[in-house]
């Protein structure tokens, strides 16, 4: 009875009002998405709530897990309903409307033209998307409401690019010098049960452009803000999860922000103008990790400045971090849990996150047995800020 019911759920429309719980919940008894808020960021080492005087934009940066990853082998922890692409694609679009955020960067995001693209878009967004390379089907989007933002320039990143680099030794991939930390052991989460016949599909790992050629992607664009001497550059990427590569995902930091600083000096030097930066994304990295480290080194906020400002090309924080410190955990299930995804920004007079989205707590009843499950669509959380661009 309970499967029936889950199945047969409506189809909700993003233009209903939020509800905290789906509508049939009453009727069924079973439990529907949560609807995550914003918290005023009261305490922070760079805002303060107290002064607003500037125009306000909103961000969600959201894993919602590729229903092509989904398999009951690899979440044998999760109700078999909420596994189902109808009950889980229609869980996601009530938690995309309830954010209601001006924009919305997605990874894993696959049935992209089938599915998401329309229903997102007929509440009032445009979007952009890019695949991942090979025969993957998912890819990061970046979802932006029509009367907050116009898309004035964008740029789709290729980790697979890295690969003609390496062969012309212009990059290096330090197996030896870049070994998983103590934490990135353990990041094994949905991609453990496959991982033998993953690693063996690709051929020889201890080959550089093998390793490196982990069809990982980005998405990056400026769009103009209300306000038109405003420009606001965002970026998107899911990088590669598996610990045994973490020199993979280090040298696909470095590309994104390499890739990131030059796509900020052609927008600056087209439109006259110091856009702001935002990257969001699934970093596939813990807290204290190298990737994280190394995303965080260039901000005088957060970080120590490097010995060669060519090592980190633009400088980057975390909005967590910067306003309540990095949540418990932004992916949980029984194998892992543990905070992969963030929000980061070039700090800078101009732009100050002044809210975050929160994320449950250790212990609490809407993830105890892991995600996903009728609270939560994804096996990640989603992650958010309220920006405040000063004048």
């Amino acid at each position: 009875m309970l499967k029936s019911s889950f199945l047969l759920l409506p189809r909700f429309s993003l233009a209903s009002p939020p509800h905290r719980t789906i509508c049939f919940a009453k009727m069924s008894k079973t439990p529907g998405p949560l609807s995550p808020k914003f918290v005023p960021a009261e305490k922070s080492e760079i805002t303060s709530v107290s002064k607003s005087d500037g125009f306000k934009f909103s961000f969600v940066s959201y894993n919602i897990l590729a229903q092509a990853y989904v398999k009951s082998a690899l979440f044998p922890h999760s109700p078999g309903p909420c596994l189902k692409w109808k009950a889980r694609s229609q869980a996601i679009l009530t938690v995309l409307k309830s954010l209601g955020a001006d924009f919305l960067c997605l990874q894993e995001l696959d049935e992209y033209d089938s599915f998401y693209k329309s229903n997102i878009e007929s509440v009032g967004y445009s979007s952009i998307y890019v695949q991942r390379s090979g025969q993957k089907r998912d890819g990061c989007g970046i979802f932006y409401k029509q009367d907050s933002a116009e898309l004035v320039i964008e740029e789709k990143i290729d980790y697979n690019d890295l690969v003609p680099s390496i062969q012309d030794d212009t990059v290096s991939v330090d197996k030896e010098a870049n070994l998983p930390a103590d934490g990135e052991k353990k990041l094994v989460s949905k991609g453990d049960v496959s991982l033998k016949n993953s690693r063996a599909d690709r051929g020889d790992i201890n080959d550089p452009c093998v390793r490196v050629k982990r069809d990982c992607v980005g998405i990056m664009a400026a769009f103009r803000l209300k306000d038109p001497c405003h420009l606001i550059i965002v970026a998107n990427t899911h990088l590669y999860w598996d610990p045994e590569l973490a020199d993979v995902k280090l040298a696909q930091a470095r590309y994104l922000l390499s890739r990131l600083a030059q796509f900020k000096l052609l927008v600056s030097e087209k439109f006259d103008c110091s856009p702001s930066v935002v990257v969001a994304g699934d970093f596939n990295s813990l807290p204290g990790d190298q990737v994280y480290q190394y995303l965080i080194s260039g901000s005088s906020v957060m970080g120590t400045l490097p010995e060669s400002s060519d090592d980190v090309p633009i400088p980057l924080c975390s909005v967590y971090a910067s306003t309540k410190g990095e949540p418990h955990f932004s992916n949980c299930t029984p194998g892992f849990t543990g905070t992969l995804d963030y929000i980061l920004f070039s700090p800078s007079e101009d732009i100050k996150p002044v809210s975050y989205l929160e994320l449950p707590e250790p212990g609490a009843s809407d993830v105890q047995g892991g995600l996903p499950n009728y609270y939560h669509p994804s096996d990640h959380l989603p992650i958010g800020a309220e920006f405040e661009l000063v004048q």
